[in-house]
């Protein structure tokens, strides 16, 4: 069967389908949603999957549907769209960095986030909603101060890797400052805020960051052309027709909007940013950002490490943050190895 087919609609208009690529999204979208259903049903009080569907389709008793559409239900939104934020944006620095260690973990972003949810929880003993603006701001202060470092003539590639790297160490210094002058209640509070958590997650979470998604997904997806062809260099690009630096700072902000969102609303989850993009150019086996495969990747990797988290340690016990460093972690020694006995490190 053929990778690639043409689609003529009856307007003239040909568009060219990806057959892998859109049959890994939807396997991905399917994976997603049975995690999701079995998340919903786990915890202190078990709800079987049939009973999780028949009250989300209104059809469950008064607890069930407390349980359900007030506890559970917003955590797992948050989870699908924390998951998705981290996988675009992950797939988006990677793409216009063209390195594959460009994602907001290595950066500096969801440090300088954690910069910001720091300062509000240490220097003004802030509500939740304030953390949230704090991590946002946070997020995109560092965004702004790693793009214009990086600005000579354009941004390229390596100069901004190198420059997040380094920006990265700096607010991970700043982060631990902070902690050091905390009280001990603040630095506890901070500390579980750092893991990577969705517990106590709700729907005062779950609009905002929903709003977001809906306004950048589109308009990422709507410039992906553009930064396809920014991946053969920018001369090529140029002579495409292709504004690369406006394409480039429109995605980049969108990335880093995306990253600091998805931080405010669960904390530095690790590793999720870094590898869904790797995953899912693995899996469709197809050239290019694969930004909507990063996308399903990374809300399918959250709420599985989620179920993971609750199944074997039990509801509250571990946050999501702890089992995506480990599974990351694993994940990129793994590929290190690979690539050293494929001869390209």
């Amino acid at each position: 069967m053929k990778s690639n087919r043409a689609i003529r609609t009856p307007g003239g208009l040909s568009v060219r389908l990806d057959v892998r690529a859109l049959t890994a999204v939807v396997l991905l979208v399917l994976a997603a949603l049975t995690a999701s259903v079995l998340l919903i049903g786990t915890g202190d009080f078990p709800i079987s999957a049939g009973e999780v569907l028949r009250t989300l389709a209104g059809q469950g008793d008064a607890g069930q549907e407390f349980i359900v559409n007030e506890l559970r239900l917003p955590r797992v939104l948050v989870g699908l769209l924390v998951g998705a934020s981290l996988g675009l944006g992950g797939a988006l620095f990677q793409a216009i960095s063209r390195n594959p260690l460009g994602s907001p973990d290595v950066l500096g972003l969801s440090q300088g986030a954690t910069a910001g949810a720091l300062t509000m929880i240490v220097l003004f003993s802030a509500s939740s909603e304030q953390i949230t603006l704090g991590a946002l701001t946070g997020g995109l202060v560092t965004g702004a101060a790693i793009y214009l470092l990086a600005w000579k003539r354009g941004v390229h590639g390596y100069r901004l890797v190198l420059v997040g790297i380094g920006v990265s160490a700096v607010v991970t210094a700043v982060n631990g400052y902070l902690l050091t002058k905390s009280d001990i209640i603040d630095a506890a509070q901070a500390v579980v805020w750092m893991t990577g958590s969705l517990d106590g997650r709700d729907w005062n979470q779950v609009w905002p960051l929903l709003g977001l998604c809906a306004v950048l997904v589109p308009l990422v997806l709507a410039n992906s052309r553009g930064l396809r062809m920014m991946e053969m260099g920018d001369d090529v690009s140029y002579a495409l027709g292709v504004r690369v630096e406006r394409v480039r700072m429109l995605l980049m902000v969108s990335a880093v909007l995306l990253t600091a969102s998805a931080t405010a609303a669960a904390g530095p989850v690790g590793f999720v940013a870094l590898t869904a993009p790797q995953l899912a150019r693995r899996l469709t086996r197809s050239p290019g950002p694969n930004l909507l495969a990063s996308l399903c990747m990374g809300a399918t990797l959250l709420v599985t490490a989620d179920f993971v988290s609750q199944r074997v340690f039990g509801a509250g016990q571990l946050p999501v943050g702890v089992v995506t460093g480990v599974l990351g972690g694993a994940y990129l020694l793994w590929l290190l190895v690979a690539e050293r006995r494929a001869g390209r490190i």
